[in-house]
């Protein structure tokens, strides 16, 4: 996968773009970041905040080792699967956006 392609997949499962970067938000704080992915030139790094407010790296890959899951899952190589409940915060965004859409506030 490259950039793009990264970067379609996660706005498609719940990810918002903050600081120009794909990014999961916890649902009582919509505006601030919990996990990210800095998408380089070469690499990308997965990022998650630390309850005292640090950046931990979890992965970084060369997008040449990170394949899309055929059924449209999480990215294999990237250690998404290394993040405890990500697909139930990638669902709470994916909601919160859907009903920001209906209610038209997001």
């Amino acid at each position: 996968m490259d950039k793009d392609a990264l970067t379609a997949w996660a706005l498609a499962n719940g990810w918002t773009m903050i600081a120009g970067n794909p990014s999961l938000t916890k649902p009582t704080a919509p505006k601030e970041a919990i996990v990210r992915m800095l998408l380089k030139a070469t690499v990308v790094t997965i990022e998650a905040k630390k309850p005292a407010g640090k950046w931990e790296k979890i992965a970084s890959e060369p997008y040449a080792k990170v394949e899309a899951d055929p059924d449209g899952g999480l990215p294999q190589g990237l250690g998404l699967q290394k993040i405890p409940s990500l697909t139930m915060l990638m669902q709470e965004n994916r909601d919160r956006q859907v009903f920001a859409r209906m209610t038209g506030k997001g």
